[in-house]
């Protein structure tokens, strides 16, 4: 179930929610960026920014930086690391819960029928796209990977 959230400024002005959706080494090795783009564009959202590049060690740790310390994170970072990356700004009302729903929850085996994750992911970590949980993420994500 998609929710819908609307910001407004002090002034009651509509903003628009933005979130950080990243396609993983993974979804980009399987071709998967034009799809997963357009998937999100025909819910209605706009990507405005995007570029691919590679992981490096410290954005790795940055970005994961609360499984750091987990006996599996040598798994991500050599995962993380292995090839390219596509980075997109999103943009539209409700934009955070909407990709979400789209990309379905972090397990394939356990995400809804239609989602990006089922259809395309293997494991909880080769799960071809990651998408910002709050706008507060987000907003980190974004000025991590775009400054």
């Amino acid at each position: 179930m998609l929710v819908q959230t609307s910001l407004f400024t002090k002034k009651g002005e509509k903003i628009m929610e933005r979130t950080y959706v990243m396609i993983k080494p993974d979804g980009m090795a399987k071709g998967l960026a034009g799809v997963i783009e357009k998937r999100i564009e025909t819910a209605g959202f706009k990507v405005t920014k995007k570029k691919d590049f590679f992981m490096t060690e410290k954005l790795v740790r940055e970005h994961y930086d609360f499984l750091v310390d987990k006996p599996f994170f040598a798994e991500i970072l050599k995962f993380m690391t292995c090839g390219i990356v596509c980075g997109m700004v999103v943009e539209g009302e409700g934009v955070i819960a909407g990709v979400r729903g789209i990309a379905g929850v972090t397990n394939p085996n356990e995400a809804a029928e239609g989602t990006i994750r089922k259809e395309f992911g293997t494991d909880k970590m080769r799960n071809v796209v990651h998408a910002s949980d709050s706008p507060e993420t987000a907003e980190i994500e974004i000025a991590r990977f775009f400054g």
